[in-house]
């Protein structure tokens, strides 16, 4: 009988293998590593009241799993250029370098091999669409920073969609005389789309005109428009998200063409993770899930066509789960209404005017943003603590908290850390680490995904899965 369903399984793993795949979902979590995954589905299970672990995310229940190293060429901690690139193409290479190898040499990537077959390809984040992992996926320069150069291979990439906050600098960094990139993508065929509104509405005026579209955020949303969407925790009415561009792409690339690829990036996770802010970390995790329950309910329709694998770039902050004895208190980060970056600025704004303000403003603001006195028990000797930085701040002397993308008020930072503290949450840096990332993946060969991979990989398995 044992010999029998081992025949059997054989049997339907050469029918998978067989599979034609028509349609790719790459998911990249940016900074994802396990412990994210584990702290997105522990808290949602204890603010649903549920065994921690039961409420999960749509990826830990994909049929097929394993890990990831990420290590670069030139470093035991790789950087988003280096992993995206490695992500993209299956070559290491060494931190700081996009779409290029060790030597310098041009690499091309999944996207670009699949562009030559008349697949259509799809590039979408929460980040900028010329940060690192998009434009592993279609640049290919020396370093990651090369914002202009960067935008200007965007154009010329002619790949079919794009979606993300924006470009980081359109005009350039300090040359204003260089031609704007968005001008310059509709030069190359590009109708630009700003806000979801805004691209139902072109895709259904002019839908048989459009061949190429870049999805946008609004000018007026975001923290810094061109750098990032706003974090879940933020978001207002009529913000971009990453489920509605999946959800704009998937269509606008069906009808034009018999296969597609696309790589959506949930690049805030590492924004968050940098700035060792768990609560706003979770919502980055359950953003990307809605992005992908758009992919699972396509693949639901196509399940022998469609291959969605997730995986991510690299691990940030060095998350722990437990600081201190065998329980979390995860339910206690509910607490936290915005991000550390709008916790900071409601504090800057604060300490802005020539007068300084008083304690009770201060404990205020850690009221209404993190529900501390009320909801969050503060002891005598945490007050004291936040008191006499308090002072300091009146002083001057209270050092903002840097990180990669944003210098954080010491007010806000110590508050962050005092809730992840609390509900027993610890960070061991604020840059990237060398644990390995998850790997799921379900549908068409999805199970030539399963075990231990380093992250060069996974691009092999692709194109395995693909031919």
């Amino acid at each position: 009988m044992k010999r029998f369903l081992l025949t059997l399984c054989s049997f339907f793993l050469i029918l998978s293998a067989s599979a034609e795949v028509k349609y790719v979902f790459y998911f990249i979590g940016d900074g994802m590593g396990t412990n994210q995954v584990m702290l997105a589905e522990m808290y949602r299970s204890a603010i649903e009241g549920q065994p921690l672990g039961r409420v999960q995310t749509l990826m830990t229940t994909f049929p097929y799993s394993g890990h990831a190293s990420t290590y670069s060429k030139s470093n035991g901690i790789t950087d988003s250029a280096a992993a995206g690139t490695c992500l993209a193409t299956g070559t290491k290479t060494k931190n700081g370098m996009l779409g290029l190898d060790q030597d310098s040499a041009r690499l091309t990537t999944i996207a670009e091999e699949l562009k030559a077959q008349n697949w259509g390809i799809g590039i979408m984040t929460t980040v900028a669409i010329d940060h690192a992992t998009p434009a592993a996926f279609y640049a290919h320069v020396p370093k990651r920073s090369k914002y202009y150069e960067i935008g200007e291979q965007l154009t010329e990439s002619n790949f079919d969609f794009f979606g993300g906050a924006g470009f980081h600098y359109p005009q350039g960094k300090k040359d204003d005389k260089k031609v704007n990139l968005y001008r310059l993508a509709e030069e190359k065929g590009y109708t630009i789309a700003r806000g979801y509104e805004e691209a139902r509405q072109i895709i259904n005026l002019k839908s048989s005109i459009i061949n190429k579209l870049i999805m946008v955020q609004p000018c007026d949303t975001g923290m810094n428009h061109g750098s990032n969407l706003n974090y879940r925790i933020d978001q207002k009415a009529g913000d971009l998200t990453l489920a509605q561009i999946v959800g704009t792409a998937i269509p606008f690339l069906e009808k034009r063409y018999n296969k597609f690829f696309m790589m959506v990036e949930g690049g805030m996770i590492d924004y968050a993770c940098h700035g060792d802010d768990a609560a706003t970390a979770i919502g980055e995790v359950w953003d990307m899930n809605d992005a992908m329950q758009i992919a699972y309910e396509f693949y639901l329709t196509h399940p022998d066509e469609t291959l969605i694998v997730v995986t991510a770039d690299h691990e940030t902050g060095g998350l722990a789960l437990g600081n201190s004895d065998y329980t979390l208190y995860l339910d206690l980060l509910k607490n936290q209404k915005c991000s550390a970056w709008i916790l900071s600025d409601r504090f800057s704004q604060l300490f802005d005017g020539k007068k300084k303000p008083s304690w009770e403003a201060v404990k205020d603001i850690y009221r209404q943003s993190l529900g501390f006195w009320d909801t969050v028990e503060i002891s005598a000797d945490e007050e004291k603590a936040l008191v006499a930085l308090y002072k300091a701040a009146c002083k001057g002397k209270a050092k903002d908290t840097k990180n990669m993308y944003k210098s954080v008020n010491a007010l806000g930072d110590a508050g962050i850390a005092l809730l992840n503290k609390k509900a027993h949450v610890g960070w061991t840096t604020r840059a990237h680490s060398a644990h390995a990332v998850p790997v799921f993946a379900i549908g068409a060969n999805a199970h030539l995904f399963t075990g231990w991979h380093d992250n060069s990989d996974l691009v092999p398995l692709l194109r395995k899965a693909i031919q």
